[in-house]
C-alpha cells in the first residue's frame, strides 16, 4: 500500500507541473484515479497491477496521464513484475559475449600500436584515432545485446564511420591546435554515439537518457577499479620479474594498451551484470563528494570574487576550472540518477544547489576573463573551443540552479529538473561534434 501511495504521489506531482492545471484539477484527477484503482482491486488485481492499469485508463481520458505512463512505463513494469526481493533488473548474459568484444578491441589497439611504433614513436594519427579503435566495439556489444535490427545496426555504426572519415581525411598542419582539440573532443562525441545502441535504438526517451547517465557513472567506477587493480598487478609483476632480467617495460607495452581497451567492454559488462551493487554505491558516493565539492566551490567563488583573481585567469587555470565545472556537472547528474523522483527535497538537494550556484559564479568569472583575452588577442582554436564549452555550461548550470530552487521551494518537481538535464545532454554532444567537424576547417586546420 505504501508503494502505491508513492506511485500516486509521483503521478500527482507530474500532472501538477502542467500549465493551466491548478490544485483543484489535480484533486479531481487523483480522485478519479483512486476510484479506478479501487474498482480494479475489487476485481482481484493487486495494488501495483491496479495502479498500472488505472494510469493507462486515465491516459485515454487525459493527455497528461498518457504522457506520464509513456515516460514511466519501463519503471512501472519493473515494479510490477520484479519485486524488491527478487531483482536483479537486467541480466547481462554469460561472459563469453563481452570477452569476444574485449579481445577484438585489444587486438585492434595492438595492431594500431605496432603500426605506429608506439611508444618509440608517437604519431598524431594514433592519438586522433585512439577511441575509434575501442568504442565501436562497445557500441557493437550493446547493439548485439539489445538485438537491434539491421537498420539500427547501420544507424549505430554511422557516427563512427563519419568520425573516421573526418579525422583522417582532413589536411592537418604540423603541430595543429585543431588536431589536438579533435583528439580531446572525439571521445565525447563517440561516447554519446554509444548511447544509441545502449538505449536500444531510441533517443527520445528521457528515462532512457537518464539510464545512460547512470550507466556512465557506474561504468567509470568499474573502469577505475579495474585500472587500479591492473596497476597493482603490473607493479607486483615488475617486482617479481626484475631479478630475472626480463624486460618489464616491453611487457608493459603489450599489456597496458590491450588491458585498457579490453577493460572498456569488461566494465560495461560488469555494470550490466552487477547493476544493483553499484546502484547501492551511487547514493554513498554522491553523499560523500557533493558536500566536499560544494564547500570547495563556494570557498573558491568567494576568494576569487573578493580578491579579484577572477579577472586574471591564465590559460592553465582556465583549463583547471573547466575540468572542475565538468566534474561538478557529472556529480550532480550522477546523484540525480540515483534519486527517486517522487521523494521530497532533502538536505542533499540544498547542498547540490550550493554547488551548482557556486559553479555558476565561477563560470561567469571564467567567461569574463575569456572574453577579455579574446578581445586582446583575438580568436584562436583553443579560445573558441573553451568559450563554446563555457557558454554551454553556463546555460546548463543556470537552468539547473533555477529548477533546483523551484524544487526546493515546492514550485516544481524533481522530474522537471531531470527532464532539463536529459534534454540538454545532446547540446554537449553537438558542441563536441562542432569542435571535431567545423572548427578545424574554420581555422584552416592550423
Amino acid at each position: 500500500m505504501e508503494n502505491m501511495e508513492s506511485q500516486i504521489a509521483e503521478w500527482r506531482a507530474y500532472v501538477a507541473t502542467a500549465p493551466g492545471v491548478n490544485g483543484h484539477d489535480v484533486d479531481e484527477l487523483e480522485d478519479h484515479l483512486r476510484h479506478q484503482i479501487a474498482d480494479l482491486n475489487a476485481a482481484g488485481l493487486t495494488a501495483d497491477e491496479a495502479f498500472l492499469v488505472a494510469v493507462k485508463r486515465m491516459g485515454d481520458l487525459d493527455s497528461l496521464s498518457r504522457e506520464f505512463a509513456r515516460e514511466h512505463s519501463g519503471r512501472l513494469w519493473k515494479q510490477l513484475v520484479l519485486r524488491d526481493d527478487d531483482e536483479p533488473t537486467r541480466a547481462a548474459g554469460g561472459w563469453f559475449e563481452p570477452l569476444v568484444f574485449a579481445v577484438a578491441a585489444a587486438v585492434v589497439i595492438q595492431v594500431a600500436r605496432l603500426a605506429a611504433g608506439f611508444p618509440d614513436k608517437e604519431p598524431n594519427w594514433l592519438a586522433r584515432n585512439a577511441t575509434l579503435f575501442v568504442l565501436p566495439f562497445l557500441a557493437g556489444y550493446f547493439a548485439h545485446r539489445r538485438e537491434l535490427d539491421t537498420r539500427r545496426w547501420m544507424l549505430a555504426a554511422a557516427p563512427f564511420v563519419l568520425a573516421a572519415l573526418v579525422v583522417n581525411l582532413y589536411p592537418w598542419d604540423a603541430d595543429s591546435a585543431t588536431e589536438a582539440l579533435v583528439a580531446l573532443h572525439l571521445p565525447v562525441v563517440l561516447w554519446f554515439a554509444v548511447s544509441y545502441p545502449y538505449m536500444g535504438g531510441t533517443l527520445r526517451s528521457h528515462e532512457r537518457r537518464m539510464d545512460f547517465v547512470r550507466f556512465t557513472g557506474e561504468w567509470f567506477i568499474y573502469y577505475v577499479l579495474i585500472a587500479l587493480g591492473g596497476g597493482v598487478l603490473m607493479g607486483l609483476t615488475a617486482g617479481i620479474l626484475e631479478p630475472t632480467g626480463v624486460d618489464v617495460d616491453r611487457i608493459a607495452e603489450w599489456v597496458l594498451p590491450a588491458g585498457a581497451a579490453g577493460a572498456v567492454i569488461v566494465a560495461a559488462w560488469l555494470v550490466e551484470s552487477k547493476q544493483r551493487v553499484v546502484e547501492n554505491m551511487a547514493p554513498v558516493l554522491t553523499m560523500l563528494f557533493t558536500p566536499l565539492f560544494a564547500v570547495m566551490l563556494a570557498g573558491a567563488a568567494v576568494v576569487y570574487a573578493v580578491t579579484g583573481l577572477g579577472e586574471a585567469f591564465d590559460r592553465d587555470l582556465l583549463s583547471v576550472f573547466d575540468a572542475l565545472l565538468l566534474v561538478v556537472l557529472a556529480l550532480v547528474l550522477y546523484g540525480m540518477s540515483a534519486r527517486d523522483p517522487s521523494t521530497s527535497p532533502d538536505w542533499m538537494d540544498r547542498i547540490q544547489l550550493v554547488a551548482v550556484v557556486s559553479a555558476l559564479v565561477l563560470d561567469v568569472m571564467v567567461l569574463g576573463s575569456m572574453i577579455a583575452r579574446i578581445g586582446d588577442l583575438g580568436f584562436s582554436p583553443n579560445r573558441t573551443a573553451a568559450l563554446g564549452l563555457n557558454l554551454v555550461l553556463l546555460v546548463n548550470l543556470a537552468g539547473a540552479a533555477l529548477l533546483s530552487a523551484r524544487f526546493l521551494t515546492g514550485r516544481s518537481t524533481l522530474h522537471r529538473l531531470e527532464r532539463w538535464q536529459t534534454a540538454y545532454l545532446p547540446v554537449f554532444a553537438l558542441w563536441a561534434a562542432t569542435v571535431v567537424v567545423i572548427l578545424p576547417p574554420l581555422f584552416a586546420f592550423t
